[in-house]
């Protein structure tokens, strides 16, 4: 038994000192496929390469001021509020429920991934009655579970539904505008609070539309920034909501940040050096156009796609329809551990891929394509890709899945091909 041990432990050992060498002296630079961060273009590095600023000068609303307008159109949102708080995704979270609720209030939610999970846990830490739907991993919002849900509540005690746009952790997206059909159909005056940490800036996303209360976003996802900034946009409903919430709040606050934001400063010290870049990255944006991007977005993803299919593998998506645009999860067989294809991506070819997290752990890895991204180097991630899993030991004909891709890319027009047109 001791010689089993040593032997595993010397295993162990060399391993990580071969890939600690491979990864000293790998030449050429790393490719980036995991669901966030994302790739930051040149222009958005220089923008940010600025002397830091007086946060209260007198000409900062100059800056300011255009830029909560200009994200208002990200939103696509006109009477709605956009705040930039300093923090996470998860900060978002946390303050769509301390600035709308209160300790035992009834909201309606679903887990179908890590981060759908994730928010339903923050719910029950902050004392809401929460009812769950359980849903299969590589599903989404369960509509129908939903409607019958909130037919039942003849009383309006919901008072907050929350939907995971897109699901980063299984590349499943869901359908938004169906929940906020429900809501009215059943005339139900809940709050619909959306997280579109994955989805804001790369799918289409329709705040006016679609009734949201509350879209929670991220920084460095469809933003193409660094982590750092909760961009959250939040209505009118929303804000007299807060007026009577008694969970207590102040770093979150939301009355506190649209009475500073309308003179065009924040209650506390703003990262001015992300901000600069987030002008960058709207501005980019528009050059591309909001649809245009939403296609691109799509035709990278039906290139992974297609690589999923002739590798013979399976997307962990159970149904198209739920098919994400930002993010494949990709399951590997049975007598695989996924974190070997990882490993091996990362450690010989330079290549971070997104594990699978929680109960998909070594089940699956994940391929993050949104962002700023185009088809070259989406094929560099699938090359990098079907080095690793060959070298894991997955069987699949070499080239296939790239071969896919580059059929499905050359064999359609681009959007800005289209527009040109």
């Amino acid at each position: 038994h001791k010689n089993t041990y040593f032997r595993a432990f010397v295993k162990i050992l060399l391993d990580v000192i071969q890939n600690y060498l491979t990864e000293l002296f790998m030449i050429g630079y790393k490719t980036l496929a995991v669901p966030g961060p994302t790739n930051m273009p040149f222009e958005i590095r220089q923008a940010m390469d600025v002397s830091l600023e007086d946060h209260r000068a007198p000409d900062l609303p100059d800056f300011t001021l255009p830029l909560f307008e200009d994200l208002k159109k990200v939103f696509k949102t006109e009477s709605g509020h956009i705040f930039v708080f300093p923090g996470s995704g998860t900060g978002g979270w946390e303050s769509a429920i301390s600035n709308t609720l209160n300790v035992g209030n009834k909201v309606l939610t679903a887990s179908f991934g890590q981060f759908s999970s994730l928010w339903v846990k923050m719910c029950r830490t902050y004392g809401l009655d929460v009812v769950n739907c359980d849903v299969t991993w590589g599903e989404g919002v369960p509509l129908e579970d939903y409607r019958a849900i909130l037919e039942t509540d003849k009383n309006h005690l919901i008072k907050a539904v929350l939907a995971c746009h897109n699901e980063t952790a299984t590349g499943v997206t869901s359908d938004v505008a169906g929940v906020r059909e429900i809501l009215d159909d059943l005339n139900h005056p809940a709050l619909l609070f959306v997280d579109g940490v994955s989805s804001v800036g790369s799918l289409d996303f329709r705040m006016d539309e679609w009734g949201v209360d509350v879209i929670v976003s991220g920084s460095q996802k469809g933003f193409m920034l660094p982590t750092g900034l909760a961009i959250v946009g939040v209505s009118q409903k929303a804000m007299d909501a807060s007026e009577t919430s008694t969970i207590p709040r102040d770093y979150f606050c939301y009355a506190n940040m649209l009475q500073m934001n309308k003179q065009g400063y924040f209650p506390y010290t703003p990262p001015m050096t992300l901000l600069r870049g987030l002008r960058a990255s709207i501005d980019m944006m528009n050059a591309e156009g909001l649809e245009n991007l939403f296609k691109r977005h799509n035709r990278l993803a039906s290139g992974v796609r297609a690589a999923v299919t002739a590798w013979g593998l399976k997307n962990c998506a159970v149904d198209r329809k739920w098919h994400s645009d930002t993010v494949t999860a990709i399951r590997v067989p049975q007598d695989i551990d996924a974190n070997d294809v990882i490993k091996t991506a990362y450690y010989k070819y330079g290549v971070s891929l997104g594990a699978g997290l929680g109960p998909l752990n070594g089940n699956v890895f994940r391929i993050g394509h949104l962002g700023w991204l185009n088809e070259t180097m989406v094929l560099q991630a699938l090359g990098g890709v079907e080095m690793a899993m060959r070298d894991a030991g997955i069987r699949f004909l070499p080239g296939c899945g790239v071969g896919a891709a580059i059929e499905k890319y050359t064999d359609t027009k681009a959007p800005m091909e289209l527009a040109a047109e």
